[in-house]
């Protein structure tokens, strides 16, 4: 049996989480390759959708929204950081599934502190499983937590 991680695993939400991950990367695919505005994937996403009544559809779809939306936003600030944890890979070489996986995570590791680093880390090789190939799954593993200790290191001169 595996350990069960402090926050999501515990948490009756956790479920609606897993879903809003996998709706924010479709609408990342879907923005990345047909290069629309994020509010324009946002809205087809949800028109082409199977809607679901009541407050856990809107907070998937909130929390999807939120991902997407930052992601997207934030490639300038997430790419460097991948970059340098993937070693002889240039982001333009990765398969879009697994760079997009990638940014969404990283995007959970400086902009939803909600969410511990570890569970990030899970969620995005479950959607690598799930979306791309079964090695993807480990590489995204490795990157991330390269990009995870990078970041829980001390900046230089404060240790």
């Amino acid at each position: 049996m595996k350990p069960v991680l402090e926050g999501e695993r515990t948490d009756p939400g956790s479920h609606t989480r897993r879903r809003g991950r996998e709706a924010a990367l479709q609408m990342l695919y879907e923005w990345e390759i047909g290069r629309l505005p994020m509010q324009s994937v946002q809205a087809s996403f949800w028109d082409l959708g199977q809607p679901e009544a009541g407050e856990v559809a809107d907070r998937i779809r909130a929390f999807a929204e939120r991902l997407a939306t930052g992601t997207s936003e934030a490639i300038p600030a997430v790419d460097p950081l991948i970059e340098a944890q993937s070693a002889h890979w240039r982001l333009e070489r990765m398969a879009v599934i697994d760079r997009l996986i990638l940014r969404l995570a990283v995007y959970e590791f400086l902009h939803e502190p909600e969410t511990p680093r570890a569970v990030a880390i899970e969620e995005a090789v479950r959607l690598a499983k799930r979306f791309s190939t079964p090695d993807a799954a480990r590489f995204v593993n490795g990157v991330l937590d390269g990009v995870r200790r990078r970041l829980d290191e001390p900046p230089p001169g404060t240790a």
